[in-house]
């Protein structure tokens, strides 16, 4: 090994002990996150790696020598600007963890950035604030797994006035925190939605990062709808119109059913059986069985049987009104 890469060594390792650093940033979901990197003597960034640990067991490459991986899923949403820093776009969960920025692949150079991502949303993931009179928030605190636990009360809720929200109050009641999770029950208020706002602190209560939620309530409560509702006079006649014109429908539809069944009736009682003009029509037979009732029981009586034909004229004449045009023949 010669004299000059002695000295090269010597010196990067001098640099070493006063260049690499530890840096923690807390960001919302949503927003943009930069990650710095020592600046590199290369403008290009073509000395650079940019190194991603979800896991401490897992590292993946997401920039090598200033070029982004083909395989990594979040290339679209990263960059490096003029001193290649790491800028991610719009973070996710999913963007927690460890990154390390190495020149020239020496680890003595590194720059380790911890990400962690703020996060608020109803609890359950399903609950609906225009169904619901009441939702229950979550505001999670997603870091590196080796962080471990939040310390108690590091994670706080405060309203517009930036009071701090402990125990039960008006429309909200703050249940518990739980590891980096902290749950408010807030409920449905008249007037307006109020805004909540997740804050994580430090141990001087200084705000480290902070996210604000409005629950979406539509509509106001059923109580207020249905007090609404009967408060409202022109609803009322509105209402009371409606059926009534309802009930008048009704009852006209069924006259006109009942008139219309009436008037078939009718018309099938007038209709004759047999056509006017049908000879038939003209003869009229009548014939009568005549016993003697007062024959003695032992004798066989011999039945009469008499038939009376009344004949009218074809055409009607004035002798049609006396009885005596009509012919009779009794046999």
């Amino acid at each position: 090994m010669s004299l000059l890469e002695l000295i090269l060594i010597f010196v990067l390792q001098f640099e070493a002990g006063i260049s690499g650093k530890t840096i923690f940033i807390n960001n919302r979901a949503g927003h943009d996150a930069t990650l710095t990197c020592n600046d590199p003597s290369d403008t290009t960034c073509s000395t650079i790696t940019w190194l991603y640990n979800r896991y401490p067991a897992h590292t993946f490459t997401e920039v090598q020598q200033g070029n982004f991986e083909v395989g990594s899923g979040r290339a679209a949403r990263m960059s490096l600007d003029t001193s290649c820093s790491l800028v991610i776009n719009n973070i996710t969960a999913e963007d927690v963890g460890l990154y390390t920025c190495r020149q020239w692949g020496y680890t003595d150079l590194d720059v380790s950035t911890y990400l962690s991502v703020l996060t608020i949303s109803p609890s359950p993931a399903d609950a609906d604030p225009k169904r619901d009179d009441e939702v229950t928030l979550e505001c999670s605190l997603l870091r590196y797994t080796e962080f471990g636990t939040c310390k108690l009360n590091s994670i706080r809720w405060v309203d517009e006035t930036g009071a701090v929200l402990r125990g039960k109050g008006v429309g909200y009641e703050f249940l518990e925190q739980l590891n980096c999770a902290s749950y408010l029950l807030v409920k449905r208020q008249s007037g307006h939605n109020r805004r909540y706002t997740c804050q994580v602190v430090d141990k001087e209560n200084n705000v480290e990062v902070q996210a604000d939620y409005t629950p979406d309530f539509k509509g106001g409560s059923r109580d207020e709808e249905a007090e609404k509702s009967n408060s409202d006079p022109f609803l009322g006649i509105i209402l009371g119109a409606v059926f009534g014109m309802a009930v008048v429908l009704v009852v006209i539809t069924a006259v006109l059913i009942r008139y219309r069944k009436r008037a078939k009736v009718t018309e099938d009682v007038q209709k004759p059986s047999q056509h006017p003009d049908d000879a038939e029509n003209s003869l009229t037979y009548v014939t009568v069985s005549h016993a003697n009732q007062l024959a003695c029981p032992q004798k066989k009586v011999k039945e009469e049987e008499v038939t009376y034909s009344i004949v009218k004229t074809a055409a009607k004449t004035e002798a049609d009104n006396d009885p005596s045009s009509l012919y009779i023949y009794v046999s």
